[in-house]
């Protein structure tokens, strides 16, 4: 069983500017396959944005995510965890902040993400939880809705 966060995280972040339009950054979601963007400005990290940030800050409230900045509706100041974190630290830490991802900085420079279903795998492999983590989503890679 993992004990370490590199050993469950997601190695490299994909990153957006804070003055990025919300277009910019569901275009690299897309791109990507992913459902998160890490926000930065120079090499220090200034926020999250999900896809949900973006339908749920944003176009719920009628604003146009051409116009709109990621700075506008990400998650400000995130809390993150470090690759040498214990995984039961980084699933404390979500559970008290009720994040589902965290960004793993070393040295205050990003070097990946950790989310829910990576502490699934690694702390019950046989959970329902994990299983769907594994799995592809419907319709195959960006095909199905990230949780």
């Amino acid at each position: 069983m993992a004990e370490l966060v590199r050993e469950v995280m997601t190695p490299g972040v994909a990153a957006v500017r804070p003055d990025a339009s919300l277009v910019e950054a569901a275009r690299l979601m897309r791109t990507q396959d992913i459902g998160d963007v890490l926000v930065a400005d120079d090499d220090s990290v200034v926020g999250v944005l999900t896809d949900r940030d973006i339908t749920v800050r944003a176009v719920a409230e009628g604003l146009d995510p051409q116009e709109v900045s990621v700075k506008a509706v990400c998650t400000p100041q995130p809390v993150a965890v470090g690759p040498h974190d214990r995984v039961t630290e980084a699933a404390a830490l979500m559970r008290e902040h009720a994040v589902r991802r965290l960004p793993v900085v070393e040295d205050g420079l990003p070097v990946g993400m950790v989310g829910l279903g990576d502490l699934a795998v690694a702390q019950e492999p046989r959970s329902a939880p994990a299983d769907i983590s594994r799995s592809e989503p419907a319709g195959g890679p960006g095909g199905g809705a990230d949780a």
